[in-house]
């Protein structure tokens, strides 16, 4: 009877670790706006997409919504999160400026990211499988 119940105690505990560490890791998503440092693709050089405002996002836990600024207009997307899995819906609606090819290169490829993970300085890597796509940092 005893060993059953610090069987039970311990799956309990081990449980409720495992939960809190896979809330930490989300919960690094919200509370936070991220700012695009670098995006995989496109021939032309990071400055010259974005040589005035760089791609801005935040993460909305209670509507499941992200938002932000791709360097020219604003836009808002639903998101699915699973872990390390992330899915972004069909961003808008958006303003419409046009600025240059920054916007679409950004549009384009959030839509293409399944994954997502942070670096060992804090930074948010957005993932197509295992290849980092784009990075942010936190700004605020």
């Amino acid at each position: 009877m005893i060993m059953k119940t610090i069987q039970i105690l311990l799956v309990a505990i081990f449980s409720l670790v495992l939960a809190s560490c896979a809330t930490t890791k989300n919960d690094r998503l919200y509370n936070a706006t991220w700012e695009l440092e670098y995006i995989s693709g496109p021939r032309i050089a990071f400055d010259g997409l974005y040589p005035d405002k760089k791609p801005q996002i935040t993460f909305n836990k209670e509507t499941m919504r992200a938002q932000g600024n791709n360097s020219c207009n604003g836009y808002s997307a639903n998101y699915t999160l699973d872990r390390n899995s992330i899915s972004f819906g069909e961003p808008g609606p958006t303003t419409m400026m046009y600025c240059g090819d920054g916007e679409v290169v950004f549009l384009n490829m959030i839509k293409k990211i399944n994954k997502y993970s942070f670096d060992s300085e804090g930074k948010l890597n957005l993932m197509l499988d295992e290849i980092p796509m784009m990075r942010f940092r936190k700004i605020r």
